[in-house]
């Protein structure tokens, strides 16, 4: 297929100025809509959903036909991890269709009443769950997301503007139409649903100057992407962030379960951003532990990981078959998206902590280990988003803590933290009834 002016990354000046007036349309559409889905209740919102499911198992094949173009196109482009978070297969189409109907299962935080008091006067006051308005969000890679988060924000009330990469253009459109096409059948306004068709870089800036009609950004992508959101997005910004994720082995860890858990980390899907990055493994079972390890991911396996080891590490996966590298200054601050990671030899808790507080992303942090006071002392004193004890990273999705779906993974602290599900795309007001009550002078 050949490139149009829209799928390009840069636009001739007429293009762009067509593609500019085009996307202050969609987003003032959206911010119209956005009323009209905040105030449907649940039946028929969770009819769309279920409704979107239906239309994606019978569109299957044409999303898989759509994606194929899009993978051919980048495959020379992408590395083989990025060409696997771009790529959808049918059990994957299927897999977000069941998710679809999984969300559709929630309850519906929208009208609900956080807390509720009543004043000596007999002033009646309650916070109340609303919806934030319009969601945007810039992502990079997965068409998938185009699905989750559009669903998301239906669920909890808000319409969405979605802006995804040119390499996933054809599969991104295929989708919102399936999530357009289930509002409209459902009786509510397709227009809440907004994909940015061009994929001119230019578009973006103009995304983020529009605080007049979105009311939250939602980076989701490389440390690049998320970097110029924070710096030029004039609207209030949750990232779904960076993860560079740590698993410390400790002395008292049961070793087998250790590789286990380790193994399920690095290799279970290595393209997403709650795999493992960081391996620190405590002096005292380096050398047995290492030494599995390293047969396991051995260079000639069928998924072999490559190491970058710091010098003590170095010396002990020598006798191993895995391929090893030594460990580069910023290996340790790396999030790898690929059958790599980082391993490092430290002589005791405190060091590991010490290492996870100087290089952790605020992501996902686990540490094996059979000693329950340490375990304590990792959960209290990691400052991550999601700790683990005796447990793979891979588990902080939105989908794997009840939540449904996520519009991302929250490494700050404001509003949201970890998995943003529905609540999290909620904010609340003050409803106060009173009996004809005044305030005194």
């Amino acid at each position: 297929m050949t490139s149009t002016a829209a799928e390009t990354s840069v636009a001739a000046p007429s293009a762009r100025t067509d593609a500019s007036a085009e996307l202050r349309r969609q987003v003032e559409a959206a911010r119209a809509a956005a009323p009209a889905l905040g105030l449907a209740e649940r039946p028929q919102k969770d009819a769309v959903l279920r409704r979107a499911a239906e239309l994606l198992r019978e569109r299957s094949d044409a999303v898989v036909a759509a994606n194929a173009e899009d993978v051919a196109e980048s495959r020379e482009r992408l590395s083989e991890a990025m060409v696997d978070r771009l790529l959808l297969t049918p059990d994957r189409v299927g897999a977000l269709a069941a998710s679809l109907e999984d969300l559709a299962l929630l309850d519906d935080p929208v009208g609900e009443t956080i807390d509720r008091s009543t004043t000596d006067s007999g002033l009646e006051i309650e916070r109340v769950r609303v919806p934030l308005g319009v969601i945007a969000s810039v992502y990079e890679s997965r068409p998938n997301v185009t699905i989750d988060i559009g669903a998301i924000c239906l669920k909890s009330g808000n319409a969405a503007v979605l802006r995804g990469g040119r390499e996933a253009l054809r599969s991104n459109r295929v989708l919102a139409d399936v999530l357009r096409d289930a509002l409209a059948d459902q009786g509510l306004p397709a227009e809440a649903l907004q994909l940015v068709r061009s994929t001119d870089r230019a578009l973006v800036g103009e995304l983020l100057a529009m605080n007049d009609l979105i009311d939250l950004m939602v980076p989701r992508g490389g440390q690049a992407l998320i970097n110029r959101v924070r710096d030029e997005a004039s609207m209030a910004v949750v990232a779904g962030g960076v993860g560079i994720c740590h698993t410390y082995i400790d002395a008292a860890a049961d070793l087998n379960m250790a590789l286990n858990v380790v193994d399920n980390a690095k290799r279970r899907r290595v393209s997403i951003c709650n795999a493992l990055d960081v391996m620190l493994v405590h002096r005292d079972v380096a050398e047995p532990f290492l030494s599995e390890l390293g047969q396991r991911w051995a260079a000639d396996g069928p998924t072999p990981v490559e190491l970058r080891a710091d010098d003590r590490a170095q010396t002990v996966l020598a006798a191993t078959a895995v391929r090893v590298e030594p460990a580069g200054v910023d290996d340790f601050d790396t999030e790898f998206l690929s059958l790599t990671a980082a391993v490092g030899i430290v002589d005791d808790a405190e060091a590991a902590l010490a290492h996870i507080a100087r290089h952790g992303s605020g992501h996902s942090e686990a540490v094996i280990t059979s000693d329950e006071a340490l375990a304590q002392r990792f959960l209290r004193e990691v400052d991550a988003a999601a700790v683990y004890v005796n447990a793979s990273t891979q588990f902080t999705d939105g989908g794997q803590f009840g939540l449904g779906a996520e519009v991302g993974i929250s490494t700050g602290k404001l509003h949201a933290r970890g998995p943003m599900g529905l609540r999290e795309l909620t904010s609340y007001k003050w409803v106060i009834r009173g009996d004809g009550h005044v305030r005194p002078l």
